[in-house]
């Protein structure tokens, strides 16, 4: 049982949310696209930093969705096990990478092996 007295999601404000941000960045993809025409005195840089703003403020209003606070609890109970991960060493790391040097270099001569003697066979066969 639990203390927390549950409330039902505001689908509604849920899709204004969902709606504003996709909004934004529909502004400013159009606004990015027809600045430079409207309004040619406007710099790259000031368009590059508008960009920036109107992503990150359709970010956050994403964020304040149900969805997007599901992909925050997400996040951090990612974190929470990527502490818990039992990392390699640096001498398990350098020995897992030079094996697999080692293996990546024999099959190429393998290959490069095979290859060679179809070629072979093929040049004898036709002539």
């Amino acid at each position: 049982m639990t203390t927390q007295a549950e409330t039902a999601p505001n689908s509604s404000l849920n899709a204004v949310k969902w709606v504003l941000a996709i909004a934004i960045l529909i502004a400013a993809t159009v606004g990015n696209r027809y600045a430079p025409e409207l309004l040619p005195q406007l710099s790259a840089w000031v368009r590059i930093v508008a960009l920036v703003i109107m992503a990150l403020v359709a970010l956050g209003i994403t964020l304040t969705t149900i969805q997007g606070q599901a992909f925050l609890k997400l996040l951090k109970e990612a974190q929470v096990e990527a502490r818990r991960v039992v990392w390699p060493t640096k001498d398990e790391t350098m020995q897992t990478t030079l094996i697999v040097f080692v293996v990546v270099l024999v099959m190429s001569l393998v290959l490069w092996g095979v290859d060679s003697l179809f070629g072979w066979m093929i040049s004898a066969v036709i002539g």
